[in-house]
C-alpha cells in the first residue's frame, strides 16, 4: 500500500516511519522544505513537500495514496504565538481529512492523545467514553477540536477513520515536554519534585509505532477507537525511575501543591511577557494536565491490534543513554 505520512519528522513521526520503512508499504512524506530529513531519505521514503497548513499540497501529495496517518501536531503546553495550535491540531487537521476524502483514500488513522479525554471520572477512561471537556492546555483544548472535525466527517461525509490515542510516549530522541522532564532531572535542574502523588500513565515510543501501523492494516475497523499505553506512575515513582536508571539522585525538595500551581502561573505570566518559554517548562497547562491523572485502559490494543506493550524502563534507560550521549 501507498501511505501518505505527516508528522514524520518528529519524536513519534521518526520511529513510525522506520517502523513502516521494514514493511512492504511505500511511504510518501509531507515535509517542509526546511525540515531535517536525512533520515527519511535513509530509508527509502518520497519525500512530498508542503505543509498541512497548506491544503493544496497536501492534496496533491495524498493523490493515488491508499492510506492515511496523520500524525503531525504542536505538542506543547506553552508557544508564544498560541495561533499555532489551532493552525496545526485544529485547521491542519481539517486539511488533512478533507483531503483524504476528496482523495479517496481507503483508511486514514489519526493519532490523537488520550489528554482529550480529560480527568477520567471514578478512575479509567477508554476508547469508547464520551470525551471530557474539562481541558487545561491549548494542547488538549485544540487537539479534541481536531477530533471533533474527523469525527463529524466520519459520520456525514464516510470519512474511513481509525482513532489512536496514546498516553505519555518516552523514549529516546524526544525533546518534548516529558523528554524535557527526563533532561531537566538527569541534568540537575530541577532540584525540586512536583505534584508527585497524580499519577500518569506513559507507553513506550515503539509501541504506539507498532500500534499505529497495525491500525492500519488491521481490516474491518473503521471507527475503532485505541487507548495506547499500559504504565501507571505516580510522578514520584517516575522521579525515582529515572534516578535508579541515570545515578542522579532524585530531587529531594517537595513542593506543596498550592505553592506549585502559584509558581505555574507566574512563570506563565513572566513568560507572556517575555516571551521565553516557561520556567522549567512548568506552565498553567503543564500543571493542570499533570493534575488530571491521564488514567486509562490500553488492553484494548493489545487485544484487537495484537502488539505487546514494552517495560516503561527500557524507554527511560533509551533516553536516559541518549541524553547522555548527546551531552558528554
Amino acid at each position: 500500500m501507498k501511505v501518505f505520512i505527516t508528522g514524520s519528522t518528529g519524536f513519534l513521526g521518526t520511529y513510525f516511519a522506520r517502523r513502516l520503512a521494514r514493511t512492504d508499504h511505500e511511504l510518501y512524506c509531507l515535509v517542509r522544505k526546511t525540515s531535517k530529513v536525512d533520515h527519511l531519505r535513509e530509508i527509502g521514503a518520497n519525500l512530498v513537500y508542503g505543509d498541512v497548513t497548506d491544503r493544496q499540497s497536501v492534496l496533491e501529495g495524498m493523490r493515488d495514496c491508499d492510506w492515511v496517518a496523520h500524525l503531525a501536531g504542536i505538542y506543547s503546553f506553552w508557544e508564544p504565538d498560541k495561533r499555532v495550535f489551532t493552525d496545526i491540531n485544529v485547521t491542519g487537521t481539517r486539511n488533512v481529512m478533507e483531503s483524504a476524502l476528496e482523495a479517496g483514500v481507503s483508511k486514514v488513522v489519526h493519532v490523537s492523545t488520550i489528554a482529550v479525554y480529560g480527568r477520567p471520572e471514578g478512575g479509567y477512561t477508554g476508547g469508547g467514553d464520551a470525551y471530557r471537556t474539562s481541558l487545561r492546555s491549548d494542547y488538549s483544548r485544540t487537539k479534541y477540536a481536531g477530533d471533533m472535525i474527523c469525527w463529524e466527517l466520519h459520520e456525514k461525509e464516510g470519512l474511513p477513520l481509525v482513532m489512536v490515542y496514546p498516553g505519555s510516549i518516552l523514549g529516546a530522541g524526544d525533546t518534548k515536554p516529558s523528554g524535557e522532564y527526563i533532561d531537566n532531572i538527569i541534568g540537575r535542574k530541577l532540584r525540586f519534585s512536583i505534584l508527585a502523588n497524580y499519577v500518569n500513565t506513559y507507553v513506550y515510543v515503539d509501541d504506539v509505532a507498532e500500534a499505529i501501523l497495525r491500525a492500519l492494516e488491521k481490516p474491518d475497523n473503521i471507527g475503532e477507537k485505541y487507548p495506547v499505553g499500559n504504565c501507571e506512575m505516580t510522578w514520584g515513582e517516575l522521579n525515582k525511575l529515572i534516578s535508579e536508571v541515570s545515578g542522579v539522585p532524585e530531587p529531594a525538595i517537595r513542593i506543596p501543591d498550592p505553592l506549585l500551581t502559584y509558581f505555574a502561573v507566574w512563570s506563565t505570566w513572566f513568560a507572556e511577557l517575555s516571551k521565553l518559554p516557561p520556567l522549567l517548562g512548568l506552565s498553567i497547562g503543564t500543571v493542570g494536565t499533570i493534575k488530571q491523572n491521564l488514567l486509562f485502559d490500553g488492553g484494548k490494543a493489545e487485544r484487537e491490534l495484537g502488539i505487546t506493550y514494552t517495560p516503561i524502563l527500557t524507554a527511560i534507560e533509551e533516553k536516559v543513554a541518549a541524553s547522555k550521549q548527546k551531552s558528554g
